[in-house]
């Protein structure tokens, strides 16, 4: 009896058991149907593509340079060389040969990734714009594993170049998908510079946190162990995409509206303020990260462990920055400019006070400085771009993106490679104070934004069929979006009032050349 009873415990408890995760299963299949529970998931997973990103391109600053000088070495021991004894000179001059190929080795390497990522932007935005942005998403995590995993078994300089050259190519579909995907779901201003936000603080962590990981699990555990951490993380990601957002079972985009090619987005004035200012905000970051180690060894005599955490502090007044412009956007959505120039002239001045700084602790303040207007700065100008795109152009967001992507790329292509030149023929204190200047001097720039806010949605030929009247579901669909979304932009703060359907202007003109062409027609 007892036994019988005990069997009958277990088989009530494994019912129970059962029936709890299958109430969880339709908890999470309700999640992912309900349209704002799904956004937020997509987020999460954009979130943790850009984290992936950052953290692969920055996890391999403490591990390349060591494994590559150790690669060089086991090489060399292969190598047998008859020294005669009056050759001590020649000798060193060969070592100093040797160092400064392996320095632009290393500088080649680390730029590879930026330089393909900017020449493949353009073809990607264009892509990305025609499929949508899901199946792009899955492309890009896909060439990002593979990438790891090469990095992972890669034993030499020509297997790892190809690596962080794929990488490149994978990030320049999953950055700008992910983007474009955040700014498409979050159609609210307040709430696109949210959720930019958040994606924002995600880039942060992953670039500010890889090092310290990546050095520790190089020290501890070897090569391949960080970068196998990082595949992993991938192929969830990856997974995630193909549950949640079912990129291959989607076809509402084969009819959506074909976006602006991404040449015309180039030219258009206001865009191309947002994406020099991006540029320039990041240059300091960029040519620094390459440079400022061997200067804190020189001037400050640091050791390895400051140099490995010297921007690990710059992470929390970057997510402050990220915070507080949010905050304010919400409040005051009209000064974004405001904010984007503000970040800039902070980041001029601190750029100009690094060379000054005589101890870690003193460097600490203008890092910190520098990350908190970089983050004005990405915080104020990023949704500033999808609202350029819904008030000028169509709203369809790839290219745009792949405009914001190539910015970055072009700061951290001539980084690795064009910082270590101005260095040894001007000096650490000279290219400081030069994009110190750069920074001030471009911040003026953003006054052409000003009255940004007060634009009108622009009608393209799709709109104003539309506006005749809704054939089918789709179109239907697609007013019912548009009437919401114009709703949006004349609540979201100080931004001229449309009606309900966004058509004032359109429907003025209109009417005035049906009153003109009444009598000839009479």
């Amino acid at each position: 009896m007892d036994g019988e009873g005990g069997s009958s415990g277990l088989v009530k408890s494994a019912a129970v058991k059962l029936s709890e995760m299958s109430e969880r299963t339709k908890q999470l299949g309700t999640a992912i149907k309900d349209p704002h529970q799904q956004r937020r998931i997509i987020l999460v997973i954009v979130c943790v593509a850009l984290l992936l990103d950052n953290m692969l391109y920055m996890v391999i600053v403490p591990i390349i340079p060591d494994y590559l000088v150790e690669l060089e070495s086991q090489q060399a021991e292969h190598v047998h060389v008859v020294i005669h004894p009056n050759s001590s000179a020649n000798s060193t001059s060969q070592d100093k040969s040797n160092k400064d190929n392996l320095d632009v080795q290393i500088g080649v390497l680390f730029a590879s990734k930026a330089i393909l990522q900017l020449l493949v932007n353009p073809l990607s935005g264009t892509f990305i714009d025609r499929v949508g942005y899901d199946i792009p998403l899955l492309i890009g995590l896909s060439v990002m594993f593979v990438s790891t995993c090469i990095f992972a078994v890669g034993e030499n300089y020509a297997t790892l170049f190809v690596a962080r050259s794929l990488q490149g190519l994978g990030s320049a579909f999953a950055d700008t998908s992910g983007i474009a995907m955040i700014a498409d779901k979050y159609t609210e201003e307040s709430e696109r510079s949210r959720a930019l936000g958040i994606a924002l603080a995600f880039i942060s962590f992953g670039s500010l946190v890889a090092p310290p990981f990546g050095g520790f699990l190089y020290e501890f555990a070897g090569k391949k162990v960080p970068f196998i951490v990082l595949a992993c993380i991938c192929l969830a990601d990856g997974v995630l995409v193909l549950t949640v957002i079912k990129p291959f079972s989607n076809r509402t985009r084969e009819n959506m509206p074909v976006g602006t090619p991404i040449y015309r987005l180039m030219v258009d004035p206001y865009i191309a303020v947002v994406a020099g200012a991006l540029t320039v905000c990041n240059i300091p970051l960029a040519f620094l990260e390459p440079t400022i180690a061997n200067w804190m060894e020189t001037t400050m005599h640091s050791s390895q462990w400051e140099m490995g955490i010297t921007w690990l502090p710059a992470f929390f007044p970057h997510v402050l920055g990220v915070y507080i412009t949010v905050k304010l956007a919400a409040k005051h959505p009209h000064l974004q400019w405001f904010y984007g120039a503000l970040g800039m002239v902070i980041i001029g001045a601190s750029s100009c006070t690094v060379p000054a700084c005589k101890t870690f602790g003193q460097l600490i303040a203008p890092l910190c400085g520098i990350c908190f207007g970089i983050a004005l700065v990405d915080t104020a100008l990023l949704p500033t771009l999808a609202f350029l795109v819904d008030v000028r152009h169509t709203s369809v967001y790839g290219s745009v993106y792949a405009i914001a992507d190539i910015s970055y790329s072009v700061a951290y292509a001539m980084g690795p490679i064009v910082a270590g030149q101005i260095v040894h023929n001007l000096g650490f204190v000279q290219l400081n104070l030069g994009m110190g200047l750069v920074n001030v001097l471009y911040a003026p720039a953003l006054l052409l934004l000003r009255n940004v806010c007060q634009m009108k949605p622009s009608y393209s030929e799709r709109d104003n069929l539309l506006e005749e009247a809704p054939q089918g579901l789709y179109d239907t669909i697609k007013m019912e979006e548009r009437r919401a979304k114009k709703k949006g932009y004349s609540s979201a703060g100080n931004c001229l009032s449309v009606d309900e359907n966004g058509f004032d202007t359109f429907k003025a003109q209109r009417s005035l050349s049906e009153e003109s062409s009444g009598p000839e027609n009479t």
